[in-house]
């Protein structure tokens, strides 16, 4: 049997069946039967099971048009089987958090049905995306486990602390590092430390709390995020580490031999078509040396629902198979390389159903400040929410110029103030509950 290249342990054996038409063919059939065979197997139009035509459709860059944009409540509610009013509450619930600034957009059967902005965010801006930015990472990761299989033969569940892919590391502070994957990297259950000032690990459900431990500085990323010290063995437990994600980009860094906003460049941006992008990698009178792959992305909004959307055709983008296919299929399902909670390859998933008013099939990726991308196949639904301090807000974070909003109403600001005090509503799996409950049945 041949084994997946992305996780070779994952996928069953397959057993082959003998077709319908060659068991029937064994045996005797009048000229009726055959008739009835001939009717039964001829192509019909069908709606059931069929995908959908909008799959046909993907979005120009900006620059050429951008997305196809609904704006009349009816054609929304036709169309995209949506209820606008209902996006407005969405909307509304984004506003009243803490944020100073933020937006939401919502994309169904191909179409940009939602785009409203408050505060310093807008269609152009290139905000610092903060950890959405590991989705990132995580996809491109995806496309070099598909691009050099022969360097990574046993996919995700390859041992990267080695001379070939991570000699920066050696010699080893923990011999135990030696055992950790890639795929348990990008899960968060490699064993390192998490992060902040009161981190936490869970095992198999239980939540652990952890002593605080240095973690990621800027002006090493590498070398700090290489010395984070592991709470437990490889694979025996989660914790949300951004360490790992960037020792994975670092992976792929010498894989490839290309830098991890190059590759996503080459292989993402370029081909979809998206604006100007890029990473935060000035910090005051500091320039990181490599993009962090454990966040701190600054895309546009739009080029956000690109990506995606990209995600929600399974990897492809107009004639092109940008991301493997069944390496998207893993992002929203419970993985062996991590049973203690719903995080698969840097997204959260709902395949246990503990969002109870969303779809089982739902992954997202949230970043600190607000921000947070969700994508819902079974509904054929992108989310994106926006937020941000000023500070994210700042230019002189990724060195781009600042372009202006000038998109009139396809960008909608909002100049009124926010109401006071925190709305629980607008936590992330709050939004996505809402975004979810629009869609008409």
């Amino acid at each position: 049997m041949r084994m997946s290249p992305i996780c070779p342990m994952l996928y069953p054996s397959r057993v082959s069946h003998p077709s319908a038409l060659s068991a029937i063919s064994r045996s005797t059939v009048g000229l009726l039967g055959w008739l009835t065979l001939f009717c039964l197997s001829a192509p019909v139009p069908s709606t059931v099971g069929a995908e959908p035509a909008v799959t046909a459709y993907f979005p120009p860059p900006d620059s050429e048009g951008g997305w196809r944009t609904l704006r009349d409540p009816g054609a929304i509610r036709e169309l995209a089987g949506m209820d606008p009013e209902k996006l407005e509450q969405a909307y509304q619930a984004v506003q009243r958090a803490q944020n100073p600034n933020g937006g939401l957009l919502v994309v169904r059967n191909g179409y940009l049905v939602f785009e409203k902005y408050f505060g310093k965010a807008h269609r152009n801006g290139n905000p610092d995306m903060a950890s959405t930015g590991k989705a990132y990472t995580s996809i491109a990761c995806g496309i070099m486990l598909e691009e050099r299989r022969a360097a990574f033969p046993d996919g995700l569940d390859q041992k990267v602390y080695t001379e070939k892919y991570l000699p920066e590391a050696f010699p080893l502070d923990d011999p135990r590092k030696a055992e950790i994957t890639l795929g348990q990297l990008l899960c968060m259950t490699s064993g390192h430390h998490g992060e902040g000032g009161s981190p936490s690990g869970i095992r198999n459900g239980e939540q652990i709390p952890l002593k605080p431990v240095p973690g990621q500085d800027v002006r090493n990323v590498d070398g700090s995020s290489l010395r984070v010290p592991l709470w437990t063995e490889p694979g025996s437990g989660y914790s949300y580490s951004s360490p790992a994600p960037h020792i994975a980009s670092m992976v792929l860094r010498r894989a490839t031999g290309m830098e991890l906003q190059d590759f996503i460049d080459q292989r993402l941006a370029k081909p979809m078509g998206w604006g100007p992008w890029g990473y935060c990698l000035h910090r005051g009178d500091i320039t990181m040396d490599h993009a962090n792959g454990a966040g701190s992305i600054a895309v546009h909004a739009t080029d956000a629902l690109r990506f995606g959307y990209c995600l929600l055709r399974n990897g492809r983008w107009g004639t092109k198979q940008l991301v493997p296919a069944d390496y998207i299929a893993l992002c929203n399902k419970s993985l062996p390389i991590n049973k203690h909670t719903p995080y698969s390859l840097m997204f959260e998933h709902n395949a246990d159903g503990h969002i109870i008013a969303a779809p089982k099939d739902a992954y997202f990726k949230n970043g600190s400040g607000g921000f947070c991308l969700y994508v819902v196949p079974s509904l054929d639904l992108i989310i994106y929410k926006l937020g941000g301090t000023d500070g994210q807000h700042n230019p002189a974070l990724t060195g781009l110029p600042q372009e202006t909003d000038n998109f009139g109403t396809r960008a909608e600001r909002s100049t009124a103030p926010r109401p006071p005090g925190f709305f629980e509503g607008a936590s992330d799996r709050r939004i996505l509950e809402m975004v979810c409950n629009a869609v008409r049945n």
